[in-house]
């Protein structure tokens, strides 16, 4: 098992696992030059983006995250100015400071490459690491994975390479989806689970909340103190951002596609009536007058164009799916009336935990199992968040949470123009109404149902599996070859 924590992070739009995730994996690979004692002998680097991260690399901004990271930035503190105009700034000067101490030549059209006919067969999004010295002799080499939500992996440098529409032979998948950073921490979790049937059989063997599991799973590797202060801040960064996508002054989204921002326009109007968002808590009677679900559209479109123009937001669990689990929050913060600060950690607890079995037992990759796994993904965990607080029990939340991913199994991902804009930023507004109509219904039962949340996240891997590939970010079917770009 990982932190429950690690399913938000605080990154930069516009993707976790073609933005975020390279930056990560090209800082690590900068650190481990100097780590090692290496760093001052490089006089040249070179990054290969395979797969996906290639494909829809540039409307992504992966290279210019790789960049970044190669510089020795993180997403939760790079300067998203400094990363819009990083391409740019090398090609002026002709060199880069690696890992932030030691200048190079950087000649960014010939060393930063997009293989887009292969990728490696361990996963789609694939990057290849080479330092060489000033004899232009190679000194180090690492090839690493973004396996969705900015959670990464460091493969062999010999691992295999196949063509882009090769199916990967037997075994050459990884088994599980386990980030190189996390710890295994299963000896030091008193109620430590696998499976949500494993789950609810705690809550029920010692009369639990699934909030209460997880938080006794996360004091028990670091204080009470810490791990309230770490939520409190996710929440904090998801309120700025809704705030900041409300009330942008840019009209149009940046890629080309001259996608117009609606959140700010979308605010003024339903504003007009009665303003939740300058309120520090539950409606009046006067926001009767909007519609629930038109707020709810709102605040997922502010986070979701927010992330779309590279702004700061947080990964849950993935960019693509970043508007989900904050407008349901705000929902549940502006019109339930007993809403408050615990109820906001209750959610994420809760939410966090049906994220992690997403990720351990099948994927929250899009170029791995298209968008059921980044939106579909956020939906459940939005709906087993929000039945929580709304004084579900641990049954039923976990019939929102499997209402929520079986409405979303079979969804594509197929950016336009390999922007993380059309269709997605709609879908996130979409899965956001679902998951509290998932509630609705949930809510209304006792729990008991025929299918189970870990039958549906067996059924989302398996559909993902049998997915063609062109429906996984790459941009080559569906809507991303069907809307005329001008």
């Amino acid at each position: 098992m990982f932190s429950i924590l690690e399913m938000f992070t605080i990154g930069v739009g516009p993707s976790s696992s073609h933005t975020v995730g390279p930056m990560v994996a090209a800082s690590r690979f900068a650190a481990s030059l100097e780590r090692d004692g290496i760093l001052n002998r490089v006089g040249r680097v070179r990054t290969v983006l395979y797969g996906s991260l290639a494909l829809t690399g540039l409307g992504h901004g992966t290279d210019r995250a790789t960049v970044a990271g190669l510089e020795g930035n993180v997403p939760k503190t790079v300067d998203t100015d400094h990363m819009s105009n990083i391409r740019m700034e090398c090609e002026a000067g002709g060199e880069l400071m690696l890992n932030g101490t030691h200048r190079i030549d950087f000649d960014y059209g010939r060393d930063v490459v997009m293989d887009v006919w292969h990728r490696m067969a361990a996963h789609p999004n694939g990057m290849r690491f080479q330092a060489f010295d000033r004899q232009n002799n190679l000194i180090d080499e690492q090839v690493w994975y973004s396996i969705g939500g900015g959670f990464v992996r460091q493969g062999d440098a010999d691992d295999l390479m196949i063509g882009i529409h090769e199916k990967p032979p037997a075994g050459t998948a990884f088994a599980d989806q386990t980030d190189d950073s996390s710890t295994d921490i299963d000896m030091d979790m008193p109620y430590p689970f696998t499976t949500c049937d494993e789950l609810i059989s705690l809550c029920d063997e010692h009369h639990m909340s699934v909030a209460d599991v997880v938080w006794a799973n996360e004091t028990a590797m670091r204080s009470a103190v810490q791990v309230r202060s770490d939520l409190d801040t996710v929440w904090h960064v998801m309120r700025r951002c809704v705030q900041h996508g409300c009330n942008t002054n840019q009209t149009v989204l940046p890629g080309g596609l001259d996608v117009p921002r609606r959140a700010p326009k979308m605010y003024a109007r339903l504003a007009s009536n009665s303003d939740v968002l300058k309120r520090d808590g539950r409606r009046s009677d006067a926001v009767l007058e909007s519609s629930d679900a038109a707020w709810v559209d709102l605040f997922a479109l502010a986070v979701s164009e927010e992330n779309a123009a590279g702004g700061r937001i947080v990964t849950a669990p993935t960019n693509g799916a970043a508007g989900v689990i904050p407008a349901v929050l705000h929902y549940y913060w502006h019109f339930v009336d007993h809403a408050d600060e615990d109820g906001v950690v209750t959610f994420l607890l809760t939410a966090g935990a049906i994220g992690y079995l997403f990720k351990r037992n099948a994927s929250i990759s899009g170029a791995e199992v298209g968008c059921q796994g980044e939106v579909g993904t956020a939906c459940s965990m939005a709906a087993a968040g929000l039945c929580a607080v709304m004084g579900g029990t641990p049954h039923q939340v976990e019939n929102a949470a499997e209402i929520g991913i079986e409405h979303n199994l079979g969804l594509t991902c197929d950016p336009v123009g390999g922007l993380v804009q059309i269709p997605c930023i709609e879908r996130n507004a979409m899965a956001a109404n679902t998951a509290i109509n998932a509630v609705r219904m949930a809510m209304l039962g006792d729990g008991t149902h025929i299918v189970s949340l870990d039958q549906a996240i067996k059924t989302m891997k398996d559909t993902g599996e049998d997915m063609m590939a062109k429906y996984k970010e790459t941009s080559k079917g569906g809507l991303a070859v069907n809307v005329v770009e001008c």
